[in-house]
């Protein structure tokens, strides 16, 4: 006769294995980064989950998929003439971005079921670990819908539909380190309950969000190009060439000038805001999260006005956006200090 397995809740091994999700993460938004600033994004006009693995083995193939891109207006209107060589180029740094997407997936799917089958979760975290997993199936979603957007009357994807990719990518981030920090207190204590978003973590994380959405839509407009002068924009401190249209949402949701200056000031707020977290986390006594926050915002500031006086530099641009990602991680381990004092 058999008796169940008695569970052995092992949340230590768990927190590592899902900071490595995470790592996996940042390297894909990494990517991510590289693809649109190279123009890569519409180079794959098909969206393939499973067969879609492999690249183009042989002359014909990589012929057909070249054709496929001749079909959208981006080749059109922008890459007419384009070489196949030029072709492959483009059609590397998305194929990597998929390929790096199909990973993190059997990466979170595989051990998720694995501790599952040992009953090595510990009691609560089941459903969450769940749902990180389908929201990161959910952002392979999202990636296709974003693609789509640019495939027929557009050169370029939706900066609505890239602004909910990248943010969720974000979010994805924030939580698998923030589910891993509570697992890693567990394994401390077992009596650890999980941390809390406090009021104060509320307003910080709606500060950060604004400026990363900002962000993103400064990248989806390309509205960095319209200045390359700092601090002023132009020679003037509000951007000459803001186009009015007809509403003040619409116009800060869509008019690159309005967008740029947005971005570029209320990153100063977002530094006061990080800040003052980082204040609050040093008092809690885990000094080097209040280091990882200064020195990740710090940095990010830096390599913005880089990014505009450089004109966009693809490898100043790629180190923003690195960084960026580095600030929500950063600001997620410090939000989880403040919310694990709240909880106990």
């Amino acid at each position: 006769m058999s008796f169940p397995r008695p569970p052995l809740p092992r949340p230590a091994a768990i927190a590592h294995w899902l900071l490595f999700i995470a790592a996996l993460v940042f390297a894909m938004v990494v990517v991510g980064g590289i693809t649109r600033l190279t123009e890569s994004g519409l180079s794959i006009t098909e969206w393939k989950p499973v067969t879609g693995t492999l690249p183009p083995l042989n002359e014909a193939a990589w012929l057909e998929a070249f054709a496929k891109y001749q079909q959208i207006p981006e080749y059109s209107q922008i890459n007419q003439g384009m070489s196949l060589a030029d072709f492959k180029f483009i059609f590397f740094w998305e194929y990597l971005h998929r390929l790096l997407g199909r990973v993190i997936g059997m990466a979170f799917a595989l051990p998720l079921i694995w501790f599952a089958w040992r009953r090595a979760i510990p009691k609560g975290y089941g459903p969450r670990l769940v749902a990180l997993l389908a929201l990161g199936g959910l952002q392979g979603a999202i990636g296709w819908w974003m693609v789509k957007s640019g495939l027929t009357l557009r050169t370029d994807v939706s900066h609505f539909r890239l602004a909910v990719h990248l943010l969720t990518a974000l979010l994805i981030i924030g939580g698998l380190i923030w589910t891993a920090l509570d697992l890693k207190a567990l394994a401390a204590d077992p009596a650890a309950r999980p941390a809390r978003l406090t009021a104060f973590g509320l307003f910080v994380a709606v500060i950060l969000l604004i400026q990363l959405l900002f962000g993103a839509f400064t990248a989806g407009l390309n509205a960095g190009y319209v200045s390359n002068t700092w601090p002023l924009m132009n020679d003037h401190l509000f951007p000459q060439g803001v186009t009015w249209l007809g509403s003040a949402v619409a116009t800060i949701a869509n008019d690159p000038f309005l967008i740029h200056f947005i971005h570029r000031w209320w990153a100063w707020v977002a530094l006061i805001a990080l800040a003052m977290l980082a204040r609050r986390v040093k008092a809690a006594g885990v000094r080097p999260a209040s280091i990882a926050i200064h020195s990740a915002i710090g940095t990010q500031i830096l390599l913005g006005i880089a990014t505009v006086l450089t004109g966009i530099s693809l490898w100043v641009s790629v180190l923003h956006q690195a960084v960026g990602a580095l600030v929500v991680a950063s600001a997620a381990w410090g939000l989880h200090v403040i919310g694990r004092r709240q909880a106990r």
